[in-house]
């Protein structure tokens, strides 16, 4: 199934719980297995954002944001994106997914989606019939 899910996909976001290290050990699974079912033309360029989520549980952090942006910095030429979230207080999720989606629109689109040429649909005129005195 995770073919079926992943195939197409223009960008990519891994979330963990600062609050959870386990969580964020399981990014490098979560990135790869991406990767290996959505199979992208280019890997090593594709657009992931990475969430450190909830921030509103800072006293119970276990996850250094340090940590976080070095695994980011790690995994190629160019960083990851990286934001610290809250989905219950509503903060910065806004700006990671217009991030992601700057990302996603930003790729060289090669393989477009196919668009076929116009059709014309307005009714080709008829030449008026004759009319006829019958019935």
């Amino acid at each position: 199934m995770g073919v079926a899910f992943y195939r197409g996909a223009d960008a990519c976001i891994l979330v963990y719980d600062i609050t959870n290290p386990k969580s964020f050990e399981g990014l490098d699974t979560w990135r790869e297995e991406f990767l290996n079912q959505a199979s992208p033309r280019d890997p090593d360029n594709f657009p992931f954002v990475v969430l450190g989520n909830k921030v509103d549980k800072e006293p119970e952090r276990r996850v250094p944001k340090a940590r976080a942006q070095q695994w980011c910095k790690s995994k190629g030429g160019t960083p990851l994106a990286y934001y610290e979230t809250s989905a219950k207080e509503s903060m910065q999720v806004d700006v990671a997914f217009m991030q992601c989606a700057t990302l996603a629109l930003s790729q060289d689109s090669a393989e477009a989606d196919f668009i076929p040429e116009t059709i014309d649909l307005t009714p080709a005129k008829v030449a008026p019939k004759k009319s006829s005195n019958c019935c």
